[in-house]
This record gives structure tokens, C-alpha cells and sequence, in this order.
């Protein structure tokens, strides 16, 4: 592509004149970030791409860990006054980033205050709606937003004679008892478990995580993800091991290598594993929508999105957040964020990205590669689709995790595990209504 040439890597003349006469007055910008590896080397080509457009301002990104990690160390910077311009936060950390009173300054005001042109518009609504206030005002830039989906090995399902990828429940067991019959080790397993079979399982077959449209509504929210539907799905799952057909590897991405390494040919995460899965598998591998529990409903809503959002944080000159303004209408840019979406699996953050990428050819090269976009856009979200907005949800997480290990264990039941995780949860939701009120 042009633009991986050009716009992200080489210098022209005339922007290496103006860095040469204007470095003395570079404004630099500080970008907090939780990209390791690959996606890090990508953060930086998309600063070094902005750095060479302009010469008045110049963002530094830096790795500061783990979403948790990188949240953690802004929230401490921002108490002694050392604080990032811009800081990266999963989608979990909405709710405690909005109580953060003082510290968060909202794009929307980011934008108008610094007189950059914006259109809300121009961005995917699945993608925007979570990020946003009752009033519709944007708190913070979504940047690599991703939806879970459904990876699977075609090299196996051919030796296993399965003609398509399952779109039900009832289509995967099925399938999955093919390929354990084929000398498969197991037949599924998933990754960042809350999210991909609490939270969008319950988006997908349009049923409340929460109380008051999922935390969206208020403060006082608390979980109903202990429902029958639920517990149902989760028990079929705990009983499917005794077989194989199911196998637990790990709380985030830790069961990557299960799929990668050909021991499970199918795998329930996070569409932007696409990098790495296409790095490290040596099959041919698809992606699709996640399968519908038709015990629960007759067809699916939409998934929610996971990833980060760019969130920028008070007490800096008025005059940087001019040049914090320009790199988010940058970074928010077609070709920046084609590329980033074409490499990643990242989700194009607005609908003109989504168009460049089909001009390209990209999702005719790559078949599947848009799968996310299409879940995300399936129908218009619901109360229960629109995402969660829960405080204290990074601690939460944890307890559900706990709880679904209990299950996948042996040691406790579907239904006393989600009870007592929305029991535990609860509780914490109380402490930060407490704290917030």
C-alpha cells in the first residue's frame, strides 16, 4: 500500500526542511500506551507518521504495561502532577475513568475548545455510542476497538468434513464431535472469558448484563448476568470437557497458542488477533460471527466492542491540546486508520476507513477480515446491546474469572458460580456508588 510507504515511513523534503527550522519549537505531546510487541512498533509508525506531517508539535508514545497497568500509572501521575497528555484505556475502565472528576477533558470539548473541525458523524455508531454521554457528547477517541468473533481452522474443518463454520450452539457441538472424531485434541476454546461469554454473549442474544440499560443509566446498576439463559450456557460448556470438546486456556489472549498450534480448531476472541494468528499459524483459518444459543433467541442482535480508547487528561498548557486535537483527527484519518484496521484486526474506527479498505481490496483478499464490523453493525443496539458501563468493572472481571475457573474446575456449579460472582460484584458496584455519589 502507498500509504504504509509514504504516509507512516518516509520523510519528504519538505517535512524534513520543516522539522530542520521548527524542532527548537516542537510542542511534545505525551501518549501513555498499553501496545506491546507488534502493535507497539505500529503506535509508533502512526506518532512518527503525524511527527512528519507538521513540525510544531511531536507526540512520544510510551509503553507503560498492561491496560490494567497503563490505567493504573496515569491515575497515579495525574495525583502528583505529572500526567500524559493522552492516555490509552480499555473499554472496562470507562466508568472509573468518568468519575475521575477534573481529570478527564472530553473530545468533544477537546476539540471545540482548540477550534479542529470534528464530525461525530463520520464514526461507526457501534463504536461511538459506548464512549458517550447521555447527552452525546464523546469523552474519549476510540482507537483500536474490537469485537470477539469466531476463529476457526479450515485446514481441519476439511479433514473433518465440516462444510461451514457453526453458527449455533447446536452447530458447534456437531461440529465438534466431528473433529474429535478426525483425532482433534479438542474441539473450542476462548479467551478473555467475561467478555466474550458473559458480556457479548448477552449483547448477542440481547439480554441484560446489568441493571439500568447495563450501567448506561446510573449509578445504582447491578448484575443480572446470573440469569438462566447464562447459566445454562456456561454448565454446557463445564460439562462438554469431559469429551474435549471444550478446553480452558486462560483468562486473556493466554489460549492463543491452543488455536495457533493446531490442538483447537476453533477459538472464540478477539478479532484483533488477526497479526498474530496470521504470524504464528501455518493453516488456513477463517473468521465468524459468533454462534446463537437458539434455546435463548431465534436470531442475534450485535456484539459490543473491547479494546481502548484514547482519553486526554487536564492540566496541561491550553496551547498542547491544539496539537492533541490534530493528532486525533490524524490518527482518526482513513488511510491511518485502514491500515492500522488491515493490519491488526482492529475495527476501522469510522465508516470512511471501512470504505477505503473495500476500494483496496482488502476483504476480497482476506475473506472474513470484516467480519467484526458486520457483527458490530448487525442491528441497531439495544438497552442490553449498547455496551456496559460499570464501576470498578477492572476488579469485577477478576471475580467473574475466579468464579468461571471454580466451573471449568469442578469445584462449583454454573449457577452457584455466577451467583456468587454477581453477588461479590455487587457489592463492589455499592462501594463505588458509594464513592461517587
Amino acid at each position: 500500500m502507498t500509504f504504509k510507504k509514504f504516509t507512516l515511513g518516509a520523510l519528504t523534503v519538505a517535512s524534513l526542511t520543516a522539522m530542520a527550522t521548527g524542532a527548537m519549537a516542537q510542542t511534545e505531546i505525551q501518549w501513555w500506551h498499553a501496545m506491546g510487541g507488534a502493535n507497539g512498533e505500529r503506535v509508533e509508525r502512526i506518532a512518527n507518521g503525524f511527527n512528519e506531517s507538521q513540525s510544531e508539535f511531536k507526540v512520544v508514545p510510551s509503553y507503560k504495561g498492561n491496560y490494567t497497568e497503563t490505567m493504573t500509572a496515569a491515575v497515579a501521575a495525574f495525583r502528583a502532577g505529572e500526567q500524559p497528555h493522552i492516555v490509552q484505556v480499555f473499554e472496562v475502565g470507562t466508568a472509573t475513568m468518568m468519575a475521575a472528576k477534573g481529570a478527564v477533558y472530553p473530545i468533544s470539548e477537546v476539540m471545540a475548545d482548540s477550534g479542529t473541525a470534528f464530525d461525530k458523524s463520520a464514526y461507526l455508531p457501534a463504536v461511538v455510542s459506548y464512549y458517550e454521554t447521555t447527552d452525546g457528547d464523546l469523552l474519549s477517541m476510540p482507537f483500536n476497538s474490537s469485537t470477539p468473533v469466531l476463529w476457526y481452522n479450515q485446514d481441519a474443518f476439511d479433514k473433518a468434513g465440516i462444510a461451514a463454520a457453526p453458527t449455533t450452539w447446536d452447530e458447534m457441538d456437531a461440529a465438534t464431535t466431528k473433529l474429535l472424531a478426525a483425532g482433534y485434541d479438542c474441539g473450542y476454546s476462548f479467551g478473555w472469558q467475561s467478555w466474550v461469554m458473559i458480556e457479548n454473549f448477552s449483547a448477542w442474544h440481547d439480554i441484560a448484563t446489568g441493571t439500568l440499560e447495563n450501567g448506561f443509566g446510573g449509578l445504582e446498576t447491578r448484575f443480572t448476568f446470573n440469569n438462566d439463559a447464562v447459566k445454562a450456557r456456561i454448565q454446557a460448556i463445564a460439562d462438554s470437557q469431559a469429551s474435549g470438546a471444550f478446553k480452558y486456556g486462560g483468562r486473556r489472549g493466554d489460549s492463543l497458542s491452543m488455536f495457533t498450534s493446531g490442538e483447537c480448531a476453533m477459538w472464540m476472541n478477539s478479532s484483533a488477533y488477526y497479526g498474530g494468528i496470521k504470524t504464528q499459524s501455518e493453516f488456513k483459518f477463517g473468521q465468524a460471527m459468533l454462534p446463537l444459543d437458539t434455546n435463548v433467541a431465534d436470531a442475534p442482535q450485535n456484539s459490543i466492542i473491547g479494546g481502548a480508547t484514547l482519553w486526554v487528561l487536564r492540566g496541561k498548557d491550553q496551547g498542547d491540546y491544539k496539537g492533541v486535537a490534530e493528532f486525533m483527527n490524524y490518527m482518526s484519518s482513513a488511510e491511518v486508520q485502514a491500515w492500522w484496521h488491515q493490519e491488526t484486526g482492529y475495527v476501522p474506527i469510522t465508516t470512511a476507513a471501512y470504505e477505503l479498505s473495500q476500494e483496496q481490496g482488502f476483504y476480497d483478499s482476506n475473506p472474513g477480515t470484516d467480519t467484526a464490523i458486520k457483527q458490530l453493525s448487525l442491528n441497531t443496539p439495544t438497552a442490553n446491546s449498547r455496551g456496559i458501563r460499570f464501576g470498578n468493572f477492572v476488579q469485577i472481571r477478576d471475580i467473574i474469572n475466579e468464579e468461571l475457573e471454580a466451573v471449568w474446575a469442578g469445584t462449583k456449579t454454573a449457577s452457584e458460580a455466577l451467583d456468587e460472582a454477581a453477588e461479590r460484584g455487587d457489592a463492589l458496584l455499592a462501594k463505588f456508588e458509594r464513592a461517587n455519589k
